[in-house]
C-alpha cells in the first residue's frame, strides 16, 4: 500500500537539490551482436564499477560479474529458497550450526584444476578473513565430494549462507592469484585481454557448464557507468541491453520505448552504529540520536527527492517480512526540527559534532549527500564527504573507521537476515560492532525459542532499535530495471528485490 503524502515544508529545498544533481556526459559504444536471428551478446549496465577481481570483495548489488566467473554451493531464489549449485545435497544438524554437503561431481575450474571438498574449505577461509559470516569455521570431509562445515554458533538463516561465497580453487588461493586471475566454474569465462577495468568487462560462455541452458547468450559484456545520464543514454541507443533506472530517468527510459520493472527493496537510511558513544561521544546520547532522526522530512524525501517513486520509511525492515511492524503508522520521529534543537540542547550537545560519512559513486549519494548535511547542520552537526574508490573501498567502509554509513540498504524478504547484517554485534553492516544486552537476548530467543516466541522477539528487535534511533530510515525508494525489447526478463530471482540476477536475463 502507497502512503506518500506530500507535505509542503521542506519540500522546495529536496526538490532543488534534485534537480541541481542531474548529470550529463557521453557514453562509450558497446553493444551486442545477432547471430541466427538470435541475440548471441548481452551487454548491461553497472551504475558503480567492481572493486576487484578477487571473489572476497564481489558486490551482490549488481554483481553479475561474480553470478558469471563463480558458483556458490547452493542457490537461493527470490523467497531464499535454495537449489543445487556446487552442492547437490545438503542437510542440516538440529539448531543449524553445521551443514553437510555432497558435491557436484565433474566440475571444472578455469585453470584445469577439478572441484572438491579442499576448495570449499579453502574458498570460505579465505572469505571469512573479511567476511564475519564466515569467520571461525571448522571443516571435515570425509572423502574429495563430501564435507561437513561448521559454524561458531547456530545460523537460523543457513539456507542463505550457503548461497552467498563464491567458490574458487584451493591452487589459486595458495598461490595467491586472486587480485588478477579470475579462475572460477561458473557458466562464463572472463576474457581478460578484451576487458578494461574500471570501463567494461568481457565474458565468453563456459563450454563446459553443467547448467548451461540457464544462460542462453554466448557472450557477455559489463559497461560501467558512474554517470546516469550516460548510462540510460547508451541504453536509448542501444548500446546495451538493461541498465538500472531511477526517479529522474524511469520516465524518459520508458518514454523512449525500453521495458522497465519495478522492485521495492531497499531503505535508505543512516546507520548510527556508535550508539555507546566510543569514536564520537554525543551519538551515545539517545537523545542525539533522536534529534539525528527529527531533522529529516520523510513525505517530502519521498514525494520530491524520489520525485514521488517511493514511501516514508519509519523502520528498517521490509513491509511483509516478520519484523516488520505493521502498526507502525506515525512517524515516531515527527520533522521538527525546533523540537530536533531543543533535544541536542538537553543532551548537553547543542554545539554539535563533525561527521565523517563515506561517499561512493553509483549508489545515489548524489543526491541525498546535500541533502543530508544541510539538514545535519541545522543541528550543528558538520558532516565530511570522505570519497572512498578502489579495491580496498568497502573495506574500508565497514571498518569501522566511519560510524554512520550512508547506504539505501536492500532488504531481504526475509528479516532474519537484516537483523544479523544489521543489528547484531556482529553484523557486517552494524560497523561498531558494540554489544548490546538487549539484542542480544532476543536473538537468543531467536535461537532457541518457539514458533511464537521467535516472531514476536523479531518485532521486539525492531521496535527496540526505533526507541533507542540507531538508524535514521528516510523512504522505501522504488527500484527501477529498464531493459531492451530485445531481451525478456520472465523472472526476479534476487532476494533482496533490487535488480535482476544473471540468470533472470533470457533470449526474446
Amino acid at each position: 500500500m502507497r502512503f506518500t503524502r506530500r507535505r509542503a515544508a521542506g519540500a522546495l529545498t529536496v526538490s532543488a537539490l534534485a534537480a541541481g544533481m542531474m548529470l550529463t556526459a557521453c557514453a562509450p559504444a558497446t553493444g551486442g551482436g545477432n547471430a541466427d536471428g538470435e541475440k548471441d551478446t548481452l551487454t548491461l549496465g553497472m551504475t558503480a564499477d567492481l572493486q576487484g577481481l578477487s571473489p572476497e570483495i564481489q558486490p551482490s548489488y549488481q554483481g553479475w560479474f561474480a553470478d558469471a566467473v563463480w558458483d556458490t554451493l547452493l542457490i537461493c531464489d527470490e523467497f531464499g529458497k535454495p537449489s543445487p549449485q556446487l552442492a547437490t545435497e545438503w542437510e542440516y544438524n538440529d539448531d543449524q550450526s553445521a551443514a553437510t554437503l555432497t558435491l557436484r561431481e565433474g566440475v571444472k575450474f578455469t585453470d584445469g584444476t577439478d572441484f572438491d571438498a579442499a576448495d570449499v574449505e579453502a574458498s570460505l577461509t579465505a572469505v571469512g578473513e573479511s567476511n564475519a559470516r564466515f569467520a571461525d569455521l571448522t571443516f571435515e570431509s570425509a572423502d574429495p565430494q563430501h564435507i561437513t562445515i561448521t559454524f561458531p554458533q547456530p545460523i537460523p538463516t543457513l539456507d542463505l549462507i550457503m548461497c552467498e561465497a563464491q567458490i574458487t580453487s584451493e591452487e589459486a588461493i595458495e598461490e595467491d592469484q586472486l587480485d588478477n586471475t579470475v579462475v572460477g566454474s561458473g557458466p562464463y569465462i572472463y576474457d581478460a585481454a578484451a576487458s578494461t577495468q574500471g570501463s567494461s568487462y568481457v565474458l565468453k560462455k563456459n563450454p563446459d557448464y553443467w547448467d548451461s541452458d540457464t544462460y542462453p547468450f554466448e557472450n557477455l559484456k559489463l559497461t560501467v557507468f558512474t554517470d546516469s545520464t550516460a548510462g540510460l543514454n547508451a541504453l536509448k541507443t542501444d548500446q546495451i541491453d538493461g541498465i538500472l533506472a531511477d526517479a529522474a530517468t524511469v520516465d524518459e527510459a520508458k518514454n523512449s520505448g525500453k521495458e522497465v520493472v519495478t522492485l521495492r527493496g531497499v531503505t535508505t537510511r543512516l546507520l548510527v552504529t556508535d550508539h555507546n558513544g566510543e569514536t564520537i561521544p554525543a551519538l551515545g546520547d539517545v537523545r542525539v540520536r533522536q534529534a539525528m532522526n527529527m531533522v529529516f522530512d520523510r513525505d517530502a524525501i519521498a514525494e520530491d527527492l524520489y520525485r514521488g517513486y517511493a514511501d516514508p520509511a519509519y523502520q528498517i525492515f521490509r513491509p511483509g517480512t516478520t519484523a516488520y511492524l505493521e502498526d507502525l503508522t506515525e512517524d515516531p520521529y515527527p520533522y521538527d526540527i525546533e523540537a530536533a534543537k531543543a533535544l541536542m540542547e538537553e543532551s548537553g550537545y547543542a554545539d554539535g559534532f563533525t561527521l565523517q560519512i563515506p561517499f561512493f559513486e553509483g549508489q545515489g549519494h548524489d543526491l541525498l549527500f546535500p541533502y543530508i548535511t544541510e539538514q545535519l547542520g541545522q543541528l550543528n552537526i558538520t558532516v565530511e564527504q570522505v570519497n572512498l574508490t578502489g579495491p580496498d573501498s568497502i573495506t574500508e567502509l565497514l571498518s569501522g573507521t566511519y560510524p554512520v554509513p550512508l547506504w539505501q540498504l536492500g532488504n531481504y524478504g526475509e528479516s532474519l537476515q537484516d537483523i544479523k547484517d544489521y543489528i547484531l554485534t556482529d553484523g557486517i553492516w552494524n560497523v561498531s560492532h558494540q554489544p548490546d544486552a538487549t539484542i542480544d537476548a532476543l536473538w537468543q530467543t531467536i535461537l532457541t525459542g518457539t514458533e511464537e516466541e521467535k516472531v514476536t522477539a523479531q518485532q521486539e528487535i525492531n521496535q527496540y532499535v526505533i526507541d533507542q534511533a540507531w538508524f535514521v530510515p528516510m523512504a522505501y525508494p522504488d527500484g527501477f530495471y529498464a531493459y531492451s525489447p530485445d531481451i525478456s526478463v520472465p523472472t526476479m530471482s534476487d532476494f533482496s528485490a533490487l535488480h535482476p540476477l544473471l540468470r533472470d536475463f533470457q533470449q526474446k
